[in-house]
């Protein structure tokens, strides 16, 4: 019985052991980091798909509308105190807050004017992903923007 099981460990290894002609290959997926990466092959289009039109209660571009860019300011804020815990400049594609800036990933047309914005955000070495909804006031002099529940009021510069 023992001899057997010495041998025992050979044979597992000449089991695993396949040459490399025999291994079954997958593409994009190299064993040999000097080996060249087999391209993976492309999938035909789709017959006949279209693409769906999106409803307006569904998120559009990645853009903030033009209505709603600009700097703003808290209210009681002086507009040129780039110092202002409020100071907020709006970008078609970013959030540039006091301490962190958010990119736009997806904007939510809502009621009236109002839109909800998903951004990805960094600041103070940190990173989240958090939608906002902003609401402009009729004149659009100042906005107020809802973030967990929280409504601040800024006034545009």
């Amino acid at each position: 019985m023992r001899p057997a099981l010495a041998l025992l460990p050979v044979i597992a290894l000449a089991a695993c052991d396949k040459p490399a002609d025999k291994q079954t290959s997958q593409p994009g997926v190299v064993a040999n980091i000097n080996a060249p990466i087999e391209p993976a092959p492309e999938a035909p289009p789709p017959a006949n798909v279209t693409a769906p039109t999106p409803s307006p209660d569904q998120a559009t571009s990645g853009k903030i509308p033009i209505d709603l860019q600009g700097r703003w300011t808290g209210v009681s804020n002086q507009c040129g105190d780039r110092a202002a815990d409020l100071e907020l400049n709006i970008l078609p594609d970013q959030l540039v807050f006091h301490e962190s800036v958010g990119t736009v990933e997806a904007v939510t047309p809502g009621a009236k004017a109002e839109v909800a914005v998903k951004a990805a955000f960094t600041g103070e070495g940190q990173s989240w992903t958090r939608t906002l909804t902003l609401r402009p006031a009729a004149d659009g002099a100042t906005l107020t923007i809802v973030n967990d529940g929280t409504a601040v009021t800024r006034k545009r510069c």
